[in-house]
């Protein structure tokens, strides 16, 4: 009985073969181990008008230590809230989006320009960027002179504007008062009036009787 062909010997069809089996579709189909989902991403300013979005480097003056640290590079911005009016300005790392500034914009913000330098400028604010309120002392700086004025403009553009909402909200609940007293006024003085006349009813009934 003969040997079987070498495998180098075997016929060129066989090897086409066995190639076409390994390659075949078996019609098995194969879910994929995670799947992922679309996952929408808040930033907390949805409900924000951007009022001002320029690259800059934010210093916090450090008291303990005496001396300015730098905060962080990235983008400033100037947030106006749709409803309540209210201004915010915050500050976000450039690669880590980390917030490094995040605090109202009130009547008594007042920008000062940094001593030395026509590029920045220096102001105080109750600041929120660490999870609590922190009296801050912040410094900024910006690429040009130009953007630094256009930024300290629109700052106390704000800050005089909101001065004037709180004036006139001031005032309004002033008069709100006012007329919630009249009207309590008012009402004792009807009610009084109906206990005076109470009495002098019953006085008629006693007579008739």
């Amino acid at each position: 009985m003969a040997d079987p062909a070498p495998a180098e010997h075997r016929p060129a069809e066989e090897e086409e073969t066995a190639a076409a089996g390994e390659d075949e579709d078996t019609g098995a189909q194969v879910a994929p181990i995670v799947k992922l989902e679309e996952v929408a991403v808040t930033t907390g300013e949805e409900d924000e008008d951007v009022l001002l979005d320029m690259k800059s480097k934010l210093y916090r003056f450090d008291k303990e230590g005496n001396q300015w640290k730098e905060r962080g590079t990235g983008t400033v911005k100037l947030l106006k809230h749709k409803e309540t009016a209210k201004v915010r300005l915050v500050m976000r790392q450039a690669k880590t989006l980390k917030i490094c500034a995040n605090h109202l914009v009130v009547a008594s913000t007042k920008m000062q320009e940094h001593a030395g330098s026509d590029k920045s400028c220096v102001w105080h604010a109750l600041d929120f960027a660490d999870g609590e309120l922190k009296e801050e002392m912040f410094a900024i700086r910006f690429g040009s002179v130009e953007n630094c004025k256009k930024f300290k403009d629109i700052v106390e553009e704000i800050a005089e504007e909101q001065g004037k909402n709180e004036k006139e909200s001031e005032e309004a609940s002033s008069t709100a008062e006012l007329v919630e007293k009249l009207t309590v006024t008012e009402a004792k003085k009807e009610e009084t009036a109906e206990k005076e006349e109470a009495p002098a009813a019953d006085d008629k009934k006693d007579v008739k009787e």
